[in-house]
């Protein structure tokens, strides 16, 4: 378990190193200090800052905004009503697999990210 302590460390001298590093060789002392830094500031985060998945919702209304799409075009897509569309986006109702199969292609969204994996 890495302390508070540690991990400001880290972050502070990540900072200091980063300029110097970049595009630089990755054997250079600094280069390894910097990898073994960041380990560090990882196990931390992943313990007190840990990143949830995001729903169902989040990732269909992701998809959207990303591809500038509208909920009726998704809704053509799959052939729903926007409505239909608008209930998977406020979490009323999720899609069947085979809509969130056409949704993962046509959103570009990873399958195994619309299955919480």
């Amino acid at each position: 378990m890495v302390s508070k302590e540690k991990y400001e460390f880290a972050r502070q001298r990540i900072e200091e190193l980063l300029p110097i590093v970049d595009g630089y060789d990755p054997n250079t002392k600094e280069a390894v200090e910097l990898a073994l830094l960041s380990d560090i500031v990882i196990e931390y985060e992943k313990e007190y800052f840990p990143i949830e998945k995001p729903t169902v919702a989040e990732l269909i209304a992701n998809g959207l905004s990303e591809k500038e799409m509208t909920q009726k075009k998704l809704a053509e897509d799959l052939g729903v009503s926007p409505s239909r569309i608008s209930d998977y986006i406020n979490g009323k109702s999720e899609p069947s697999l085979k809509q969130a199969s056409i949704i993962c292609r046509v959103l570009g969204i990873h399958p195994a990210a619309m299955l919480g994996l």
